[in-house]
């Protein structure tokens, strides 16, 4: 019998050790569209064919935020990340299709097209991810999100607009998932404003 629980002892410390599975989470549209912004915005006043077509360019994201691991603060200027919680994507490239959907909502261009592709178009978007970070420098805690948008002629190169937008939501709990929750609501948030800035230059250029 004792030969047999060392043995028995002996198989259990051969088996790998079980490694907690990584959840991953997204960043999309809320249920209810963003089709607000199209109400807060007035009516255009070039529709149709003679309406610009907006390209976007895929958003670019800031050095440390380029990857899908979710960054946290417990210090000023010190970048952390989730052991078991990643994006399913970097977020910079979840929020293309975020911005899409938010600026059609808007009405004003006959297109909004992310590149890259092989559409043509009189207006294009650059846009840069500066930051998504869950901050535990204050409780409760907070996600912070910072984009950068350029509004450029893509047939002159003339800058027409440039603005940033920033947004702070209070986690829903300390943890990863309330990050996540947060930080959803806070890419509705800026994605809702840059629509409509870029509606708002567009309507101006008409």
């Amino acid at each position: 019998m004792g030969v047999s629980l060392a043995a028995l002892g002996a198989c259990s410390l051969l088996r790998p050790a079980t490694t907690p599975a990584t959840t991953f989470y997204s960043l999309s549209n809320p249920p209810q569209s963003a089709s607000v912004v199209g109400k807060a915005l007035p009516r255009p006043t070039v529709t149709g064919s003679k309406a610009p077509t907006l390209l976007i360019n895929p958003p670019h994201a800031a050095a440390g935020f380029d990857s899908p691991r979710i960054i946290y603060l417990r210090e000023p200027h010190k970048l952390e990340y989730f052991a078991l919680s990643q994006w399913v994507d970097p977020p910079a490239r979840l929020m293309g299709p975020l911005l899409v959907t938010a600026i059609e909502q808007t009405g004003v261009f006959r297109a909004v097209v992310l590149m890259p592709g092989a559409a043509s178009g009189e207006l294009r978007l650059d846009t840069d991810l500066i930051r998504l970070q869950h901050e535990f420098l204050t409780r409760p805690s907070r996600v912070r999100l910072t984009l950068r948008a350029t509004l450029v002629d893509d047939k002159t190169r003339r800058v027409l607009g440039r603005q940033e937008f920033e947004a702070i939501e209070i986690a829903d709990s300390e943890d990863a998932y309330g990050g996540v929750l947060a930080a959803n609501r806070a890419v509705q948030q800026v994605v809702d404003q840059l629509a409509r800035f870029l509606a708002g230059q567009a309507l101006i250029k008409d």
